[in-house]
């Protein structure tokens, strides 16, 4: 039953990657004022977009496993791999993010980089959640869990100051395309592209999301049952 949803899923995905591509490429119209490189936007934007959901789910699954990791120890394992999980695939997502941003930044600013307040806390939250994962890897002993669940709080705080930062302060970074002013929006067959690439995007990442909380479970139980294993043989 498994292996069935995993390949119905990825038969739902597939297509709309694809679909995601052609909007975004073909029937978007080229923008006025940047022309073909503005196109990178359909991918800059979703993929912030859905970093934020998925360290919000690490987020909230360490916060789980905080309050249930010595009343609950079985739901606090469940929630730990959900917390891993969300952390690895928003890693993706946000390096996606910094490595498009200067691909537009380039021919648009005739920069690659630029310190300005949204970029340099979209780098600040990568790094943390980077040094989650690092935690995660090479970290040993009983409190390594409880670390990497506090450290994701840090970047839980940095992300609502990189979403209101060019809201807040004056940067170079373009100001916000939704809910910016009456100036903001996208034109009808713009905003399809967009929310098409959201849509397939976001699909795609919660189908890695599924397959690593698996894999992870999976992990526990190995690592249960040799722990066990070396219990009995004490």
């Amino acid at each position: 039953m498994k292996k069935l949803l995993f390949v119905l899923a990825v038969l739902v995905t597939l297509p709309l990657m694809g679909w995601g591509f052609y909007q975004a490429m073909y029937a978007a119209p080229t923008e006025a004022t940047m022309g073909e490189i503005q196109r990178v936007f359909y991918y800059h934007v979703p993929n912030a977009m859905l970093s934020y959901l998925f360290f919000s789910i690490n987020f909230v699954a360490s916060l789980l496993y905080l309050a249930w990791r010595r009343s609950q120890p079985a739901r606090a394992l469940a929630a730990d791999a959900w917390a891993l999980a969300g952390a690895e695939v928003g890693v993706v997502f946000c390096t996606v993010v910094l490595v498009t941003g200067p691909i537009w930044a380039k021919p648009v600013w005739g920069i690659w980089w630029t310190w300005d307040a949204r970029i340099t806390t979209t780098l600040v939250l990568w790094l943390i959640y980077v040094s989650y994962l690092l935690v995660r890897r090479f970290a040993e002993g009983a409190q390594m869990h409880t670390l990497a669940a506090v450290l994701s709080v840090f970047g839980a705080v940095d992300m609502p100051i990189n979403y209101l930062a060019n809201r807040i302060w004056r940067t170079q970074h373009p100001s916000p395309v939704f809910f910016g002013g009456e100036d903001s929006g996208l034109e009808s067959h713009m905003l399809a592209a967009f929310g098409w690439n959201v849509l397939a995007w976001g699909v795609w990442g919660l189908l890695v999301l599924a397959i690593r909380v698996t894999v992870e479970r999976r992990q526990q139980e190995i690592d249960g049952a040799e722990a066990a294993a070396a219990l009995a043989g004490d």
